[in-house]
């Protein structure tokens, strides 16, 4: 594939991250790829349903996996906005997906490259060929600004508080 066409889908999973920023979630966003269609999609629903497990990625493959007909993606692409988590590599790894393309490390939770290398422990029954940094600069700055937002909030909510006192 060209690097166009990664940033093409990439731009889709920043686009479902836009969708859960909308929603007041963590904007992060994932598309599943199969043969140059997008077949999954997913972004943050964490707050919406109250559910530990509505990651975007796990989203994304949840639908991949209804419109393909089986849990094996072992030819499928996963685009995300955000370093997959533990969880979700593990959901990764199950897929047996092909390639994982991520735009900003994680850090704080990052299962990947950044606290562990989940994709690619070979004591696992299957390995995923990973790519970083996929419009990193834009994937970071979204989520900074989004918490950037929400503390600016949390400050003002306590400055008003204050003030009733």
């Amino acid at each position: 594939m060209t690097e166009k066409t990664h940033e093409k889908y990439m731009r889709a999973a920043i686009a479902e991250a836009h969708q859960a920023e909308i929603l007041g979630e963590v904007p992060i966003g994932a598309v599943v790829v199969h043969d140059g269609q997008i077949i999954g999609r997913g972004h943050n629903m964490r707050e919406k349903f109250q559910d530990v497990t509505y990651h975007a990625e796990i989203l994304a493959i949840m639908e991949a996996c209804t419109n393909l007909g089986s849990w094996r993606l072992e030819d499928c692409d996963l685009y995300v906005t955000l370093e997959p988590c533990i969880m979700c590599s593990g959901a990764i790894v199950n897929a047996r997906i092909k390639n994982v393309y991520y735009g900003a490390k994680d850090p704080k939770a990052g299962a990947v490259d950044s606290l562990y290398h989940l994709l690619s422990d070979q004591r696992l029954n299957h390995q995923v060929n990973v790519e970083s940094g996929l419009l990193g600069a834009e994937c970071s700055q979204m989520l900074k600004d989004f918490f950037r937002a929400i503390r600016k909030k949390k400050k003002l909510a306590r400055k008003k508080r204050r003030s009733k006192d």
